[in-house]
């Protein structure tokens, strides 16, 4: 089982349909990763051993008596960001001052997933409330990215357990959440792939709210097709979800095979020019050589101006962010006694100083902006772009002030676009970079097709990192 922390869901899915590994081998195998590595790494907030062997053994007594299995990924382990609710567990949402909330309820995400067979490990880290793309928390203590264990650096937020998770391969998939990144940072920053979905395709229902004009579910994986696996088994209506009424069925099919796969698929390059922020060399090359691979693969890759101004909107969206996150925490944000992270409190705060008008001018704004680019991307499957400007810097480096990783993410929440991050190359450190697709509205097969076909002719998403260092 040497290479199995870094299989994909489809591969340890047939592992188990082959018989080469029970569920509960495969369980206590990432258990035991999580054993020796989380002390160093802080992916996880809470470990579920012996209700994840309950699973596992639930999962092989079916598979022994012959019943039809409730999924393909039955009896394959996951992991969930510490913001939805599992009922009777704990969720801290990443604050200090949650740590006693015990949830009344089950995520209909995490019971859809359980429903399908899957083993549930437990809860990764985050950025307090959801609320920043660094990865940062200062109090209940930040995941250490894998890719340097010499240096503390940044694992990208604010799904950054679960970042850290799949990349160290203490998990091969986990849930997150993405309300203006934070999904695809630590995809991009952690050398994994990341599925940012459209409002309502993933049901709310039981995930602490950071934004509810703005917040998306989705999963951090292997590869594009764990992505679409798992969105498959989350996707659909949900009655304690109005977002979910009128969504289309996710649709999601195998791209078809040959030489140029993604014949007929046309991709637009958003020129450096209209870049929101200056992009490192190295990213740029990843970037440069994301365009040649799709276009390789028989895609019409074409840079081509875009008509929106994505600093703008990374402005507006983070005014309706602020101004919700405020709205939720307003009872108790500004009590001194609570142990609430200075920075993510700042943040919250700054929502404090928002009026109602200018509140209302950028949901208008916001409504223009998604009627914009969905008339705008008629002529496009995706928008090819950096998923972050740099790799991940050191943790002492960090200015949590600033907010340079979602330059190019925020815009995708702003418009509610489907969102894919592809791990796409490395630093000349050897730090991952990756690119991002933007798509239409529940295109998430389309994003999943491009992104399957890409990772099909690459490397990249193969990549482990090193960590010997943590006994792995």
């Amino acid at each position: 089982m040497s290479d199995i922390a870094f299989a994909t869901l489809a591969d340890l899915a047939d592992g188990l349909a082959q018989g080469r590994y029970s569920s509960v081998e495969l369980t206590r195998h990432f258990l035991d990763r999580i054993d020796r590595a989380n002390p160093t790494l802080g992916a996880f907030i809470s470990v579920d051993n012996a209700g994840a062997l309950r699973l596992a053994e639930a999962a092989d007594a079916r598979r022994r008596a012959g019943y039809g299995l409730p999924s393909p990924l039955d009896g394959v382990p996951v992991a969930v960001k510490d913001l939805c609710d599992i009922q009777g567990h704990i969720t801290t949402a990443g604050s200090e001052a949650w740590r006693e909330r015990r949830s009344g309820v089950t995520a209909t995400a995490v019971t859809r997933l359980l429903d399908a067979g899957m083993v549930m490990l437990g809860k990764t880290h985050m950025v307090e409330f959801a609320f920043g793309g660094w990865g940062t928390n200062p109090v209940m203590g930040t995941p250490r990215n894998p890719w340097d264990l010499e240096r503390a650096r940044v694992p990208g937020g604010s799904s950054s357990g679960s970042g850290v998770a799949v990349a160290a391969g203490l998990t091969p998939a986990a849930l997150g959440s993405d309300t203006g990144g934070s999904v695809r940072i630590p995809a991009a920053l952690n050398g994994i792939t990341g599925l940012k979905t459209t409002r309502g395709l993933i049901s709310l229902h039981g995930a602490v709210a950071l934004s509810t004009t703005l917040d998306t579910l989705g999963p951090l994986t292997r590869d594009a097709r764990d992505a679409m696996l798992l969105t498959a088994l989350m996707a659909g209506h949900d009655t304690q979800d109005p977002l979910t009424f009128g969504i289309p069925a996710f649709d999601y099919r195998e791209p078809a095979g040959g030489a140029q796969p993604l014949r007929g698929v046309r991709i637009a390059v958003m020129p450096t020019a209209q870049h929101p922020i200056a992009v490192d060399a190295d990213a740029l090359s990843a970037l440069d050589d994301a365009r040649r691979v799709l276009a390789a693969l028989g895609a019409d890759v074409a840079e081509t101006p875009l008509p929106f101004d994505f600093r703008e909107m990374m402005q507006r969206n983070a005014q309706i962010i602020s101004a919700e996150a405020y709205a939720l925490h307003r009872g108790y944000i500004e009590d001194p006694a609570k142990p609430i992270g200075q920075y993510v409190r700042a943040r919250v705060l700054s929502g404090k100083g928002i009026s109602a008008a200018d509140y209302i001018a950028a949901l208008q704004a916001h409504a223009q902006a998604r009627r914009d680019w969905l008339d705008w991307m008629q002529e496009f499957d995706a928008v090819l772009t950096p998923a972050a400007p740099f790799g991940a810097r050191p943790l002492a480096e960090v200015d949590e002030a600033a907010t340079p990783l979602a330059a190019f993410t925020r815009p995708g929440n702003y418009m509610n676009a489907a969102g894919l991050a592809l791990p796409a190359g490395f630093t000349s450190d050897g730090l991952p970079l990756g690119v991002q697709l933007l798509g239409k509205p529940n295109a998430e097969g389309v994003l999943g097709k491009i992104g399957i076909a890409f990772q099909a002719v690459t490397e990249w998403h193969r990549q482990r990192p090193d960590l010997k260092a943590v006994g792995l």
